[in-house]
Formats: C-alpha cells, structure tokens, sequence
C-alpha cells in the first residue's frame, strides 16, 4: 500500500514539475516572441508565474512537510509579488511612451496619467517667497503639503 501512493505521489510530482516546466519555456517564447511591452509583460507575468507555482507545487509533494511549507510560502512570495511588479512595470512602459496607445482597446490611464501642462508652472504666483513656498517658507496652503 505505501509503494502505491509513493509511486502515486511521485507520478503527481512528475506531472507538476513538467507542466510547470512548460508554463515557463512558453513564458519564455512569448517574452522573447511578442511585438510589444504589453504582451510581454501579460506572458512573463502570467505564463511564467503560473509555471513556477506548478514547479513549487510539485516539489512540495516530495520533499518532508517542512520544506513544503517553506516552499509554499516561496509560492505565495511570488503570488504577492509578481502582479505588483508588472504593474509598476506597466505603468513606466505607460508614462515614458514605450505603450502605443492605438493598440489599447481601453485606454483606463489616459485621464489619470496624462502629462503635466507645461503653461501651468511657466507663471510662477506673485506670492510665492524666493523658495518658491508662498512667501512664509511654510510649503503654501496653510502650511500643508499638497502636492
């Protein structure tokens, strides 16, 4: 009985550890293969986390439980991680105009992140002090912060 669910566990292990493997080489291509910031960044991010979580995963079903758990954590390490950093990643490609905004079917950022109005800050207030603070070296506005 134990030979079946060793060998049972080891089968499972094999078919993570492979099916991960391949998440992670067609990440790869798709980085390597896709036109633009975009798409390469929907196949490393997506592609490639799902196949280190597969590999994570199938490891964890052979090793002793305290290095699965270890692993586990590894995993949810990269869960927390991974979309945060595409999304930082998206957002410089967005700002510096590394994006083609034509491409984009929705284009959500376009009023949030649209460029600063240079004719804004050409004028400078006739009440602003040498520093450029509103005259009392406060920073403006009653003394707060506002931008």
């Amino acid at each position: 009985m134990r030979a079946a669910v060793d060998t049972a566990a080891e089968v499972l292990s094999a078919v993570l550890l492979l099916t991960g493997a391949v998440f992670c080489l067609l990440g790869a291509v798709g980085l390597l293969r896709f036109p633009d910031i975009l798409t390469r960044l929907h196949a490393s991010s997506k592609a490639q986390t799902l196949g280190v979580l597969l590999a994570l995963l199938g490891a964890a079903v052979r090793v002793p439980f305290p290095y699965a758990g270890l692993l586990l954590l590894i995993a949810l390490f990269q869960l927390f991680t991974a979309p945060v950093t595409g999304q930082i990643v998206g957002r410089v490609a967005y700002r510096t105009g590394a994006v083609d905004r034509s491409t984009l079917t929705a284009d959500e950022l376009a009023g949030r992140l649209a460029p600063p109005d240079p004719e804004a800050s050409a004028e400078p207030d006739d009440s602003a002090g040498p520093d450029g603070s509103g005259g009392d070296g406060s920073g403006g506005a009653g003394g707060r912060r506002t931008g």
